[in-house]
């Protein structure tokens, strides 16, 4: 059984789609399609000046949340318009935060344009709760669950930190108050982290410093139509299939605040049958979070640009 993965936030690059643009007719219907859809042209945010004395600024206006999720989602929407022998493939879904909204739209459950509407949005509502209570993030590696979970209960104290992302074993990384994520990168090194490091992001994703943003999302879950996917999606949150459009919209407000559970939603993939894994969008880096999961021997492919199109 195959298995189709989407990648989210952290995968983005200046550049990202151009090739794909150039060469595949397919997949420049679905780009300008979202320009016109957002009225913004995110294809110049998503491919960059091409100056190479403004590649800073590029790089700052792409990584704006507001920004790269939709620029996510429509390169990930691209490449499987340019993947129409196997598009249809799947018999399993599931994506990494933002990425769950790409497998949604995958298997047939949201339309396009909604949800890069709503992708846009929870960027935006992200963005601004970022604003609103500031926070940061960090990797701890060489740490197993249970120990990271008990350096962020006892680094927590009045503000808070918690795993928020269980990429693969031993690769953690969580979110909460830059005051919290401090004593739990010193924590974390103290008990034998082989790393513990903060990381560049924008705000506080997965924990409860993302709390403003749910209520104006949960609204724009409420107008979305979600319908049954043709396929189970694997969520974040419970790392459990569902194709429950009732189950779906619920898991999508809650995933917010709570952590992703990708390493515990390839276990269950792999229980279920899944026996290939193939990557859609900006990157590898779900196919490689696959190996140190599953094993070396898992199949995985990665289709990211017109080059990894062509040689299939």
């Amino acid at each position: 059984m195959i298995a189709f993965l989407f990648p989210g936030q952290g995968s983005q690059f200046v550049g990202m789609a151009k090739d794909l643009y150039e060469e595949n007719d397919a997949a420049r219907s679905v780009l300008e399609r979202a320009n016109t859809v957002l009225d913004l042209d995110l294809t110049s945010i998503m491919f960059g000046s091409g100056d190479a004395s403004q590649a800073e600024a590029d790089k700052m206006r792409l990584t704006q949340t507001q920004n790269t999720q939709p620029a996510l989602f429509v390169h990930s929407m691209a490449v499987m318009s340019a993947l129409p022998s196997i598009a249809s493939m799947p018999a399993m879904v599931a994506g990494h935060s933002l990425g769950e909204y790409s497998a949604l739209a995958a298997a047939g459950a949201i339309s396009f344009e909604e949800g890069l509407r709503i992708v846009r949005l929870r960027g935006e509502l992200m963005a601004k709760a970022g604003d609103i209570r500031p926070g940061t993030m960090a990797a701890i590696l060489g740490m197993d669950d249970a120990d990271v979970e008990a350096v962020c209960e006892e680094a927590s104290g009045e503000s808070i930190v918690q795993p928020a992302n269980f990429n693969s074993p031993g690769q953690i990384v969580i979110s909460g108050d830059v005051e919290a994520i401090d004593r739990a990168v010193a924590l974390a090194q103290e008990r034998g982290a082989r790393r513990a490091l903060k990381l560049p992001v924008s705000g506080a994703f997965h924990s409860p410093l993302m709390d403003f943003a749910r209520e104006g999302l949960a609204e724009g879950l409420a107008e979305l139509d979600i319908r049954t996917p043709s396929c189970p999606v694997y969520l974040n949150v419970t790392a459990a299939p569902t194709t429950d459009p009732a189950v779906i919209r619920q898991r999508l407000v809650e995933q917010l605040t709570s952590p992703v559970r990708w390493a515990q939603g390839l276990g269950t993939m792999h229980a279920d049958g899944a026996t290939s894994f193939v990557e859609v969008g900006a990157g590898k880096v779900l196919s490689g979070l696959v190996k140190r999961t599953l094993g070396r021997d898992v199949a995985t492919a990665s289709f990211s640009n017109a080059a990894d199109i062509a040689a299939l």
